[in-house]
């Protein structure tokens, strides 16, 4: 079905960013992902342009239009202008020589047809331009493509993922996102290059892999591009074919951490917070190194919750992801597979524990690990999956102890230092505080109500 663009709908930032160069005699395109998501239907604020001038060129005339603009990356012929508030790159056209190293272009050439710039692309999705006067250059078939639902790599898959391997993860991730499938050749360029991604800087690579979990689609690329997903994060790749020889499990470890990671999208509506979702995808990460087989014949993972957490920190710190993600993802890793009784002094410990990493988020996070040990349950096997049931009691559980305030922490209750060193005749030290510690067990236990006039009439009569 043939697609138009609505003149309109192009942000006025960019329609007088384009509009200030091609006064000045300049040609100047939109590129990339406005283009691609406006074809789609979708709203798009990833605003590229794409100009025959020189950055000093456009920095001047835009500069004179009344645009701010930064030196960005000059060495690439790109300035970052902001104009109406809203922030933009414009790059001169360009082409690349090889890459030598399979990461960066060895020399960078300035060219005067934007034909040679949109041919330096990854995607054929990617690689197509609009100019309101002009319309739509496709020269690579991407409006095709779009229309096919089908990711396609620009001129030779081979060549261009050994130029940038970085290209295999965008195209894993483009085409999770998208629902697409990826073309033939394409396909076969990716399993056969995959490895090229050890050359790849980790924290390009966790930008990447950042966007597909938080798209909620790293169950999908897992199960569909297992090569390029294993490349990218080697832990993963022992997990692949790892048979768990447990009644309770039909797939493999691998399969069974892709599955929870779909599953979790399904529980939370597509909705689940980006620490659910990494936790999805690493939580059972350390199964192969903590495997064990008993008499039997069965296999065990004794500790893998705990052990899986620290290497869960450690992989999630070489891709650079943001400390409160990675700390509340290994929390809820450490606490999956934690068994735990339907009471409300399991929620209070709970609780208790998510704060000792995550203080002040412990209420959503507490909801997360509900979420992916349901999650968890229905990717085992069918009569298992009855154990996602069990997480309704406990997240009513959890409700029910919000609504009155929950007491897990000793800042919660209703004595402090003072009424302490009164009633037990302390001075100041540590002794205090272990009377508080003290207080803060008995009243989590359910002992003792969190009153003032209880829990001094209690420690009165335990000094």
């Amino acid at each position: 079905m043939p697609r138009v663009f609505a003149i309109e709908s192009m942000p006025t930032s960019a329609a007088y960013v384009i509009g200030a160069l091609e006064a000045a005699g300049f040609e100047a395109w939109m590129v990339g992902g406005w283009v691609r998501d406006t074809l789609l239907g979708k709203t798009s604020h990833d605003i590229d342009i794409t100009t025959d001038a020189r950055w000093e060129q456009t920095k001047r005339v835009l500069e004179e239009a009344g645009c701010e603009v930064c030196e960005t990356g000059t060495e690439l012929g790109t300035v970052t202008v902001v104009c109406e508030g809203e922030s933009m790159e414009v790059t001169t056209y360009r082409v690349e020589g090889a890459y030598d190293d399979h990461r960066h272009p060895s020399e960078v050439r300035f060219v005067s047809d934007v034909k040679d710039e949109l041919a330096r692309r990854d995607l054929t999705v990617n690689a197509m331009a609009w100019n309101p006067a002009r319309g739509l250059l496709d020269p690579f078939g991407g409006l095709r493509d779009l229309d096919r639902g089908c990711v396609r790599a620009v001129g030779d898959p081979w060549r261009r993922f050994d130029e940038d391997a970085l290209r295999m993860l965008r195209a894993v991730r483009f085409s999770a996102c998208l629902g697409f499938t990826v073309e033939q050749q394409t396909q076969r360029a990716l399993a056969g290059r995959a490895t090229g991604l050890m050359d790849v800087a980790s924290e390009r690579m966790g930008r990447e892999l950042d966007a597909l979990v938080r798209a909620g689609k790293a169950g999908t690329a897992s199960l569909e591009q297992p090569e390029v997903m294993c490349a990218a994060i080697p832990e993963l790749a022992d997990a692949r074919g790892f048979n768990q020889r447990s009644v309770y499990h039909v797939y493999d470890v691998y399969e069974h951490i892709a599955h929870v990671c779909n599953a979790v999208q399904a529980f939370t509506a597509g909705c689940a917070m980006p620490e659910l979702q990494w936790a999805a995808l690493l939580h059972d990460v350390a199964k192969p190194a903590t495997y064990s087989e008993d008499v039997d014949g069965y296999g065990h993972f004794f500790d893998h919750p705990r052990q899986g957490a620290l290497m869960a920190d450690a992989i999630m710190r070489r891709f650079a992801i943001p400390s409160e993600v990675r700390e509340a993802a290994c929390a809820l890793i450490r606490l999956h597979d934690e068994r735990m009784p339907a009471t409300e002094q399991a929620i209070r410990r709970m609780l208790k524990e998510l704060s000792g990493s995550c203080k002040g988020r412990e209420v959503p996070l507490g909801f997360a690990l509900f979420d992916l040990r349901r999650a968890d349950a229905v990717a085992k096997c069918p009569s298992a999956a009855s154990w996602a049931h069990e997480m309704d009691q406990y997240s009513a559980l959890l409700r029910a102890e919000v609504a009155r305030s929950p007491v897990f922490e000793v800042g919660h209750l209703a004595v402090g230092g003072a009424d302490v060193m009164r009633t037990c005749v302390l001075q100041p030290g540590p002794a205090v505080g272990l009377q508080l510690d003290v207080l803060l067990r008995v009243v989590m236990a359910g002992e003792v109500p969190n009153e003032r006039e209880a829990l001094l009439a209690w420690l009165a009569g335990h000094t």
